[in-house]
């Protein structure tokens, strides 16, 4: 791997950032959602949220280029925060969002995810949508689900390289809402069955997390 050398580019579908580019650095299990996958889920989230996503809070955890959680912003949504452990492709996502001026709606923050899940767990913090698209590579799926449910307010959006069962993801407090395949990538939409009180994950929650913020 070359770390920092860009291997092409995606762009954004639609919002106030529509057609702007994304960088997709060369890094290890680094893998853009697909146009087609990206303008479906937002679809279905798009009917969950009556067409409208302000106010709606967004964790991305494996954000890679960004192209799931910026999207979500450049459609409105707020706040919006972007988890990347590798420190090329988190550098590459700030330099993204000071371009866009949007620092006040997006953060980012270079850690390994289940550092940011271990926090919001213990601070009992929810978002609305969690983002969780894993490398297919790694291991143990089925462990990250469990310890990113708990900070899902609302819903939880899959990316694997399997077809996720219903009985897998009830035992979780989850649905499966929606799912779909776009050639070796499945897609779900899960989404909470009870309603236990939970934390906003507002502005100030994005600080919190800065503070625990990992980088090189």
């Amino acid at each position: 791997m070359t770390r920092g050398k860009q291997q092409g580019v995606v762009r954004i579908i639609a919002g106030r950032w529509r057609r702007s580019p994304l960088a997709v650095v060369d890094a290890v299990g680094l893998r853009p959602t697909p146009d087609r996958v990206r303008e479906t889920l937002f679809n279905w989230l798009s009917n969950e949220f009556d067409r409208s996503f302000e106010g709606v809070s967004f964790l991305d955890l494996f954000a890679g280029s960004g192209a799931l959680g910026l999207e979500a912003a450049s459609r409105g949504a707020g706040p919006v925060v972007l988890v990347e452990r590798n420190p090329i492709a988190a550098e590459t996502l700030r330099a993204q969002v000071k371009k866009f001026g949007a620092e006040s709606q997006v953060a980012v923050h270079q850690s390994d995810a289940q550092v940011i899940v271990s926090q919001l767990r213990r601070d009992q913090a929810r978002f609305d949508v969690v983002l969780l698209d894993p490398p297919f590579a790694s291991e143990g799926l089925a462990e990250i689900l469990g310890s990113v449910a708990p900070v899902c307010a609302r819903f939880l959006y899959v990316e694997a390289s399997r077809a996720l069962d219903a009985d897998q993801v009830e035992p979780l407090g989850l649905t499966m809402r929606r799912s779909a395949r776009a050639g070796a990538v499945f897609y779900h939409l899960l989404q909470r069955t009870n309603n236990e009180e939970t934390v906003d994950a507002s502005s100030d929650l994005s600080r919190n997390i800065r503070s625990s913020d990992t980088r090189s």
